[in-house]
């Protein structure tokens, strides 16, 4: 085999090249992978041996088959947005179960109309606010002197960006571990 059967059409990368790449990047971080999936599978803990509920279809499952994979990944900014987006189909698509809802409901409206109803509690509502508030930012252009801007952010604090998207991305995963966990999502037999 010669280097131009080994070419794709549209790419000059060899498929050594490229295995060598796979090795390498998962290879780099290997002990920060290990660790964020134990994290996750510590967490994950609460969800039950029976299952969980997701309602909203393929869009909210694979929300969350993709922010676990992202967060083990190291992909921060991606785990707080899916995390989000699941919480966000979780509940209306839930309380579209027993209501009519508009049809584009925000995740205000959700909220209130989940608290209302008894699918979550107060503590819950808050901590929805804030995966909100973590990943508006991220979304939609802050300036650097917004407080919520991330570079701002750091500057703040003093610490480094990777720590604070780390632990952003780690409180939305309990967030979304705790709304599955809870009764109207476990699957109890």
């Amino acid at each position: 085999m010669n280097d131009e059967d080994q070419l794709e059409m549209l790419s000059s990368v060899r498929d050594l090249e490229l295995v060598r790449f796979l090795l390498a990047d998962l290879h780099d971080d290997l002990p920060g992978k290990v660790s964020r999936f134990r994290h996750l599978a510590d967490l994950s803990l609460a969800l039950g041996a029976n299952g969980t509920l997701f309602t909203g279809g393929q869009t909210t499952y694979q929300a969350w088959q993709e922010a676990r994979s992202s967060f083990i990944q190291g992909n921060y900014i991606a785990t707080v947005m899916l995390c989000q987006g699941l919480a966000e189909h979780l509940l209306a698509s839930f309380l579209e179960m027993g209501e009519r809802l508009p049809p584009r409901v925000s995740f205000q409206e959700t909220l209130t109309r989940s608290l209302m109803t008894g699918i979550i509690m107060e503590s819950d509502t808050d901590d929805l606010k804030k995966l909100m508030r973590l990943r508006n930012p991220l979304s939609h252009f802050r300036g650097i002197n917004d407080p919520s801007n991330l570079t701002r952010r750091m500057l703040d604090t003093g610490q480094m960006v990777d720590d604070h998207l780390r632990g952003d991305a780690s409180f939305a995963l309990s967030v979304a571990v705790r709304l599955l966990s809870l009764p109207s999502f476990r699957v109890d037999r």
